[in-house]
């Protein structure tokens, strides 16, 4: 759905009101998760069939009450019919940082069923677009083969460009701006932490070259930290990640009730009647 968009218009506290008005906002990269990111998600993937399943870990003493029990870990488990891609809710987990933002989501993938092993896995943090999410997850879930090779990198940054994002001059084939100059996608050196192939080997060896995966990010201002952080594995296929930045670079605005403090007054607006 499109809609006229302007800047002329008040938006009340960045706070979750179910009172306050809704608006049509773009771009969608600077337009935050609405404070929706488990809830869209999790919707999208009951809505595709996927089984929802609550981990929790703790530890109890012997003749401890139960409602003293100590959780140590809750996950939320969301796994595919087929069983080769599940989506983990962990931001309850202490989880590790991206950007210097906690881990909201992980998504991996593995080859087949036999395995216990994710072939490859993706990671988001708070204020990412629930949209674009739900939109990748979907992609994902129709990929008949979720960890096979498919595409090349050029189609990344060729459907980001096809919307006016800015390759770098220095780095056209694997780095891309948009035209606000906030956020960035690029093929590089995945940080480390980021699981790849074998869930329990670890990235970014010291004496060791790292490897390449797509990132993600938005730096509304610079030095002043990220909105939100997104990294891909090696293996994460290249058509997936395109996917992910046609639903990330969408011209098409989205509904929000709250607006991130750092982006609110960078964001075109109308009101949703």
């Amino acid at each position: 759905m499109e809609a006229p968009l302007n800047t002329d218009f008040s938006l009340g506290p960045s706070l979750p009101n179910p009172a306050q008005r809704m608006y049509w906002v773009g771009p969608r990269h600077l337009s935050g998760d609405d404070g929706r990111l488990c809830d869209t998600v999790a919707d999208t993937l009951a809505g595709l069939g996927w089984t929802s399943l609550t981990i929790v870990r703790g530890r109890r003493e012997p003749d401890e009450d139960p409602d003293d029990r100590q959780v140590l870990r809750s996950t939320v488990l969301h796994l595919s019919p087929d069983r080769l891609r599940w989506a983990q809710w962990v931001l309850a987990d202490e989880p590790f940082h991206l950007g210097g933002l906690p881990i909201a989501w992980q998504v991996s993938a593995r080859q087949d069923v036999s395995s216990p092993l994710a072939q490859w896995s993706a990671y988001f943090t708070p204020d990412l677009p629930g949209e674009v999410l739900a939109d990748f997850l979907t992609a994902l879930d129709a990929r008949e083969q979720p960890a096979t090779p498919l595409g090349d990198p050029g189609r990344v940054l060729d459907v980001v460009s096809s919307r006016g994002w800015i390759r770098d001059i220095d780095q056209p084939a694997t780095t891309a701006i948009d035209p606000t100059f906030a956020t960035h996608i690029r093929l590089g050196e995945i940080p480390p932490l980021i699981q790849d192939a074998d869930p329990w080997t670890l990235t970014g060896e010291v004496d060791e070259p790292g490897l390449a995966g797509w990132q993600a990010w938005s730096e509304p201002v610079p030095g002043e930290g990220c909105l939100w952080a997104a990294s891909f594995s090696a293996s994460v296929p290249h058509d997936l990640v395109a996917a992910f930045a046609d639903f990330l670079s969408s011209t098409v605005p989205v509904l929000r009730r709250v607006l991130p403090d750092s982006t609110r007054e960078r964001l075109l607006r109308a009101p949703a009647t």
